[in-house]
C-alpha cells in the first residue's frame, strides 16, 4: 500500500465519528475496483475521493445546531479541505483536481464528469441499496434529523429503491445493483407485512 493511501485510511479511522460511518470508504473503494474492473481509469483518483468524500457528515466536521445542518453543504466542505489534507497525505499534486471532480459529482443527483466520478457515483448508489444500504439507513435512527420513526427510515429506503437504480451508469453497476434490489425490496414488504399500521 503507498504511504498517501495507509495516511488517508488513518486520517479517516481518527475522524470518523460515529464509528460505523468508517466502513463506508472501504466498502466503497471495494465497489468502485468491482465495477471498474477492465476499464481504463485513475485508481489513485478513485482511492482519494471515496475515502475523503463525507469527511463534511462526520460529527466534528459538521455543524451540530439542526438548524444549520439542514443547510449544510458537505461537498462545499470537503472540496475546500481535500487539498491541504491530500498534500500532507503526500498525494500527487496534479491529480488533486481529479480527485475534487469525483467529490464534487459524487451524489445520486450529480452529473459525473469523468470515469473516474462516474465510478465512484455508481459505487456510492449501491452502498444505498441492498443489505448495507438498509443497515445504514437504520443506523440514522435516532442521530439524522430527517429519521425520527421507523415509518421515517421505511419511507427513505422505498424512495431509495424507486430512485436509485435508474441513476446508475455503468453496465457492471447494473449488474450489481440486481441482487441488492431483490433484498431491498423483501425487506420493505416484511416490513409493511409485519408492521402495518403499527409500524410508528
Amino acid at each position: 500500500m503507498s504511504a498517501f493511501r495507509s495516511a488517508l485510511q488513518q486520517y479517516l479511522a481518527v475522524n470518523a465519528n460515529p464509528q460505523h460511518k468508517y466502513g463506508h470508504q472501504p466498502r466503497l473503494y471495494a465497489l468502485s475496483q468491482r465495477i471498474g474492473e477492465g476499464l481504463a481509469y485513475d485508481d489513485d483518483v478513485v482511492y482519494a475521493a471515496v475515502w475523503l468524500h463525507d469527511l463534511g457528515v462526520f460529527v466534528g466536521h459538521r455543524p451540530e445546531a439542526d438548524a444549520a445542518l439542514k443547510s449544510w453543504d458537505h461537498v462545499a466542505y470537503i472540496t475546500e479541505r481535500a487539498p491541504g489534507i491530500l498534500t500532507e497525505a503526500g498525494f500527487p499534486s496534479e491529480k488533486i483536481p481529479a480527485v475534487l471532480e469525483v467529490i464534487r459529482t459524487h451524489q445520486p443527483q450529480d452529473t459525473p464528469a469523468t470515469l473516474e466520478a462516474t465510478i465512484a457515483r455508481d459505487a456510492d448508489i449501491l452502498e444505498q441499496l441492498g443489505a448495507i444500504g438498509i443497515t445504514r439507513t437504520l443506523a440514522k435512527l435516532g442521530s439524522d434529523t430527517r429519521f425520527h420513526t421507523f415509518t421515517d427510515a421505511r419511507d427513505a429506503l422505498k424512495k431509495q429503491l424507486e430512485t436509485l437504480p435508474t441513476k446508475l451508469h455503468l453496465e457492471a453497476s447494473k449488474r450489481l445493483a440486481v441482487s441488492k434490489l431483490g433484498i431491498m425490496q423483501a425487506f420493505i414488504d416484511s416490513l409493511e407485512s409485519e408492521g402495518g399500521q403499527d409500524l410508528h
